[in-house]
């Protein structure tokens, strides 16, 4: 197939989870055979950021505004399907420029989804709106569970299919590395997010002074009082991102509270953390036992206790074999290319209705 892909970002992961998702899905479509076009909008702070400015997969081109977008028409025309995603720029403008021009399949990626809900029914059409939904095809969420049928009751969206974030199997696996930290989480600042880091780490970390936390990530507050065991790492670039689950004994995952409420929204550390073998101390949601079996492949926690009882009564062995247990459960069904193969069955499945459809 050819798939042009509108994203957010595919050269700078600074600040977005965005980066990451498009990568491994871009790169085992090409893998596959499909032909694959995305565009970037062109932004000061992703430019000043670029990890990644020429990926190796795939065709990635740059532009300055909706404007702009012409000098791709042909592109956007003749492709068998055409995604744009949550929160690029103008991304109104952007969508209705692509359903006017667009003659093969045309799709909304939600990277966001509980946010982008909340934001409609507070009127925010930031990136999409509620006229737009229904026009699109399909609509691609990061979140399952009950939230995919209400998409297709409230919004009128024709088909509305879980597409998760994932793990890069040949970027996230095991290696012999220095274990440095006892506890360690990796994510941008947010206010919903910081009570729940609070409870689950910088507490424990309180408590257990003869152990080792670490937190990586940016735009925490200076104000924050952190504890002396606790290291802080302001960013930490992809490329870095094995080495430091590796060097953890367990790592913390902790959930937007729209994800949250939403449920059936993982983390893509979840997955990455898991290809590593690391296990994995996760907050509670609604799902997650759909992606990882609790006390088997993942440890559950709602309370610093709880926490504090991971740390100090799992031996050994037994964080070892939740880790392999964590590890084999994303390679079975969590890879950047099991997600590139529901893509496309998503795709053609779009298609053999629409034949059906013309048809009747």
């Amino acid at each position: 197939m050819k798939i042009v892909i509108l994203g957010l970002s595919i050269t700078s992961s600074w600040g977005n989870g965005h980066a990451t998702t498009y990568r491994g899905l871009v790169r085992e479509l090409v893998a596959r055979g499909d032909e694959v076009l995305f565009l970037e909008r062109d932004v000061p702070w992703y430019a000043a950021n670029r990890d990644m400015p020429e990926p190796a997969f795939g065709r990635t081109e740059l532009y300055d505004s909706v404007d702009e977008l012409r000098a791709f028409e042909n592109e956007i025309c003749e492709a068998d399907c055409v995604i744009v995603g949550s929160y690029i720029p103008n991304g109104v403008d952007v969508a209705e420029w692509v359903l006017d021009h667009a003659r093969g399949v045309t799709a909304f990626y939600d990277i966001d989804t509980p946010v982008t809900l909340a934001k409609l029914e507070r009127g925010d059409h930031e990136y999409v709106s509620r006229e737009l939904i229904p026009r699109y095809d399909l609509y691609l969420s990061f979140t399952g569970g009950p939230t995919l049928d209400l998409i297709e009751r409230r919004y009128g969206s024709p088909a509305v299919r879980a597409l998760y974030c994932s793990a890069d199997e040949t970027i996230y696996f095991p290696e012999p590395t220095e274990m440095k930290w006892d506890l360690g989480y990796m994510g941008t600042y947010s206010d919903d997010r910081q009570p729940v880091l609070e409870r689950l780490l910088i507490e424990p970390a309180r408590r257990l002074p003869e152990m080792k936390f670490v937190v990586a990530g940016p735009q925490f507050p200076e104000t924050i009082e952190w504890p002396a065991n606790v290291e802080r790492i302001e960013h930490l670039p992809p490329s870095e991102h094995r080495r430091f689950y590796n060097s953890q004994r367990f790592t913390l995952n902790v959930t937007r509270q729209d994800m949250v409420r939403a449920g059936y929204s993982p983390s893509v550390r979840l997955f990455e953390a898991g290809a590593c073998g690391v296990p994995v101390i996760s907050d509670t949601w609604d799902g997650i036992e759909t992606f990882f079996r609790p006390g088997v492949e993942i440890e559950l926690a709602e309370t610093s206790d709880d926490v504090v009882d991971v740390l100090t009564q799992t031996s050994e062995n037994a964080r070892e074999t939740i880790g392999a247990s964590a590890r084999q459960r994303v390679l079975r069904e969590h890879t950047a290319a099991h997600r590139a193969s529901e893509l496309v069955g998503y795709i053609n499945e779009v298609r053999v209705r629409e034949t059906y459809s013309l048809a009747a």
